[in-house]
């Protein structure tokens, strides 16, 4: 079991992140793959006049796709203060914008918003880096708190039961689990549409990297390994993953999945 990290520690990490990585969605994650796939069934939620607020925005590379994709009204929010001011910089060199956006630093336990003040929130990776299962609630209820009645909360988080299969599935063919990082804490599905409940319907939970990860944490190094080939296995820019990308979903093999609650 990896020991898992202090929320000091984890503010550090991803402090580094942003420094190293700057403007590259891989300050946010190394496999763009899935990020680009995760904007693609966000954006189809969002409409034009929509007011959203994307909760743990990083360096905000998803959040100017949102608006560049649709005329809304966005405000993103992280609470490490060098993605803010890489979120910034991308927007001051945005082209192509239908919509507007700003940037503020913002702790997703404590949003500084007003209560039905959103006609969507967006929520992407941020509940598993906050440590403990009260914090996650903490924040769950504070975007729920600042969406209008019927409006929608997009989660995208990575879960514990999405984890546990896929790694059922490399098992099966003698591979070794793949682990959680130390960073995060990953969601319990059932736990947290239960908890949503009293103030969130689930509408629909899109498990829409699924064939990706099947294609890229099982089939690419099985065959890396049987053919000797020289792959690297975790370069999500290579032909293989490119194409695994484009495939529909099947299964329930991918650990990030996206939560879609109207808020009642």
């Amino acid at each position: 079991m990896t020991e898992k990290l202090s929320q000091p520690e984890v503010y550090e990490f991803w402090t580094k992140q942003a420094q190293e990585h700057e403007l590259s969605p891989s300050a946010s994650w190394s496999d763009h793959q899935v990020i680009e796939m995760e904007i693609r069934e966000i954006i189809s939620c969002l409409k034009d006049g929509d007011h959203v607020l994307d909760v743990g925005c990083a360096n905000g590379y998803s959040s100017m796709q949102f608006a560049c994709a649709r005329k809304v009204r966005l405000k993103g929010v992280d609470y490490i203060p060098k993605m803010i001011e890489l979120a910034r910089t991308r927007s001051v060199t945005a082209s192509r914008l239908s919509g507007s956006v700003e940037f503020e630093v913002g702790d997703a336990t404590q949003l500084q918003e007003a209560a039905g003040s959103y006609d969507k929130v967006v929520v992407i990776r941020v509940l598993i880096n906050l440590g403990t299962w009260e914090r996650q609630v903490q924040a769950l209820r504070e975007c729920a708190r600042v969406l209008k009645s019927g409006g929608l909360l997009m989660l995208s988080e990575a879960t514990l039961q999405g984890w546990e299969s896929l790694n059922r599935l490399r098992r099966e063919w003698g591979m070794n689990d793949i682990p959680m990082p130390a960073f995060n804490q990953y969601l319990d599905e059932d736990k947290i549409i239960s908890v949503a409940a009293d103030t969130l319907a689930l509408l629909e939970v899109r498990n829409f990297a699924s064939t990706y990860y099947v294609g890229t944490r099982v089939l690419k190094p099985l065959l890396a390994t049987a053919t000797s080939a020289p792959v690297d296995v975790s370069d999500p820019d290579s032909e293989w993953n490119r194409w695994f990308a484009q495939l529909p979903a099947a299964g329930n093999y991918g650990t990030q999945k996206l939560f879609i609650f109207r808020k009642r």
